[in-house]
């Protein structure tokens, strides 16, 4: 296919079908899902049947469980595709309609079940504990020692069925946002020599590697022009979210809405505080990445429009798509047969919405499902070699999320993005380390570990510039002070002043980066991107060093899904995240890639 950055966005209708994710193992005809939903909802009066019944035996719990499940197990099907179809087409008010008719039936759904968790919290500890060696209740031994984990937490039966009717209204700053960002936000098009070219949220990125600086200069302030435009709106959404956040964590007894979040997850504070701490005292290597950077560019100030170009930008890298699938099943065939052959069908045939169209969501995601295939949304493009690494991070993602699906029954197949993002990180790890060995020409080895060193800058270090934003805006909240645009934009721009350090020309729009990031509405979600990366640099080593031992515990990881928390299913692949030592390796390999890359680049 054609470059899309170089065409007008089609619409969805226009786009091939062959280039198209299938979604019939979801529901055959249209209908299907009409159906589905009406199920769902039908399923209402028997979830509310249990009431009253769950502290009477082990066999009655355990009857529960099963009906949940089949409730659960529809409603992930349904979910799925209401998702992945207005995915496609945010603009679509079929999309729109049918993804509001399945929030508005999953809400009732979980308000008709919120009384099963204090119910089950306030079986007596003598009885649950005979419970709890009933063969009955062993396979929902993990998801109900999980829930007694949170007694502490659970509010009264009112309370919690109050709680989850709150469920569709809670999402609209989020919705809010993405409608806002992706659907009506107009950002224009671009003069440059090929002709005037859109500019939206996805070609943004194949414009600031452009190596014309005057181009990425109208590019940075056209786009960020229009965030400017909408300022007061993105940041009462943001504001909101955090209020949110707030309240959700205090009426729930925890600390901190950062306890509330990290809870989930059994990760103590002290490794998100890790993360930060620890890249915060390395902060020296990534200013001297950015004093290589302006070398290497010859201007007198590295600007913040700058920062994305290639070190090498003389060098032109094109993938088709089929090309991308190629590179990425030849670099992961040390993860064994099963592995690549599931992928390459998987990339081939249906798992995947390949490229750009009108109201599609920007940027790339991957969604697993118990019952059907996983599936991946791109916004691909032949010209930017991040998309080829985008592809074998969401495949790591889909592949994750297959292996649970085989080897978990479905109440604890669903793992964590904690360790969801060390199995796509790993990937690209082992995408790069393949491109890496196979060239001889020194230009492109320098290209190549230029490219790995701004990947390890996106993930580890801006993911944490992120994280600590978050940090401090919830901070601020939770100690009475209001999120305004100025509160906002001041404490983003300090965040950027000591991430990027003197070498960086802020212009007076570069903290308007602040209110434009998706993640931030999933809040303390960004932290797991750089910890994700700090592990799978350690176990993509072992992966590649090591014999079938190795792979076989990453496979293990894998398989494992949601049966552990995620610092135990990554301490048993071989890597300890409850300790700093994981984050400081990081570091050290960055810095000695860039030392690597000092003297390719200085050869004469």
């Amino acid at each position: 296919m054609a470059d899309k950055a170089t065409q007008a966005i089609p619409d969805r209708i226009d786009m091939p079908n062959e280039y198209k994710w299938d979604l019939s193992k979801f529901f055959q005809q249209e209908e299907g899902w009409d159906t589905g939903l009406a199920d769902l909802e039908a399923m209402i009066p028997k979830v509310e049947s249990y009431r009253g019944t769950l502290g009477k035996s082990a066999s009655q719990l355990r009857l529960c469980f099963d009906f949940m499940n089949s409730v659960e197990l529809l409603a992930e099907r349904v979910g799925c595709y209401a998702m992945l179809r207005y995915s496609e087409d945010t603009g679509s008010g079929a999309n729109q309609q049918r993804y509001a008719k399945y929030t508005a039936v999953a809400t009732k759904v979980q308000a008709s079940a919120s009384y099963q968790t204090p119910e089950i919290q306030a079986i007596p500890d003598e009885t649950m504990d005979s419970f709890l060696e009933s063969d009955d209740l062993k396979p929902f031994l993990i998801p109900l020692k999980r829930i007694l984990r949170y007694k502490p937490h659970i509010l009264t039966e009112s309370e919690e069925k109050l709680l989850a009717m709150q469920i569709e209204a809670n999402q609209t700053a989020k919705k809010a946002f993405e409608a806002l960002t992706d659907a009506d936000m107009d950002f224009g098009t671009i003069d440059t020599p090929e002709g005037k070219l859109p500019l939206t949220q996805s070609t943004w990125h194949s414009f600031m590697i452009d190596p014309n600086r005057g181009l990425r200069q109208a590019v940075y302030g056209q786009f960020y022009g229009v965030f400017d435009r909408h300022k007061n709106t993105l940041s009462t959404l943001y504001a909101g979210s955090v209020q949110l956040d707030k309240y959700k964590a205090e009426i729930r007894n925890f600390g901190s809405a950062r306890e509330a979040a990290l809870f989930p997850d059994d990760v103590p504070g002290e490794v998100f505080d890790n993360l930060i701490g620890t890249v915060s005292k390395n902060l020296h290597v990534l200013h001297e990445y950015y004093s290589l950077k302006q070398e290497m560019l010859q201007v007198k100030k590295l600007m913040h429009y700058d920062v994305y170009v290639p070190f090498v930008s003389d060098i032109q890298v094109k993938h088709t798509y089929d090309q991308a699938a190629d590179v990425v099943l030849e670099a992961l065939s040390p993860l064994g047969d099963e592995y690549c052959s599931t992928l390459q069908n998987g990339l081939y045939h249906g798992w995947v919405d390949r490229y750009e169209n009108k109201g599609k969501r920007s940027g790339a995601f991957s969604l697993g499902s118990y019952e059907s295939d996983p599936h991946i949304l791109m916004n691909f493009k032949e010209n930017v070699l991040r998309d080829v690494f985008t592809l074998a991070h969401e495949g790591g993602h889909s592949m994750h999320s297959w292996y649970s699906a085989h080897n978990n029954p479905f109440q604890h197949y669903n793992y964590t993005i904690f360790e969801a993002e060390v199995a796509s990180t790993l990937n690209e790890q082992l995408v790069m380390g393949y491109m890496m060995r196979k060239t001889d020409d020194g230009k492109m080895l320098a290209y190549l570990i230029g490219k790995q060193l701004d990947d390890i800058v996106g993930t580890l270090f801006r993911q944490t510039m992120f994280a600590e934003f978050e940090d401090k805006t919830h901070a601020m909240v939770e100690s009475g002070d209001p999120l305004t645009v100025d509160s906002l934009r001041a404490t983003y721009r300090t965040l950027l002043e000591k991430y990027f350090g003197s070498e960086i020309g802020l212009l007076p729009e570069s903290d308007l980066e602040g209110l434009r990031i998706p993640h931030l509405y999933r809040a303390f979600y960004v932290y797991k991107y750089s910890t994700g990366l700090a592990a799978s640099i350690a176990l993509a080593r072992r992966v590649k060093t090591g014999g079938k031992k190795e792979i076989g515990d990453y496979l293990s990881f894998l398989k494992s899904g949601g049966s552990k928390f995620p610092l135990e299913s990554l301490k048993l692949a071989g890597v300890d995240m409850g300790r700093p030592e994981p984050i400081q390796d990081a570091v050290a390999t960055f810095a000695s890639l860039l030392k690597k890359l000092k003297g390719l680049l200085h050869q004469k």
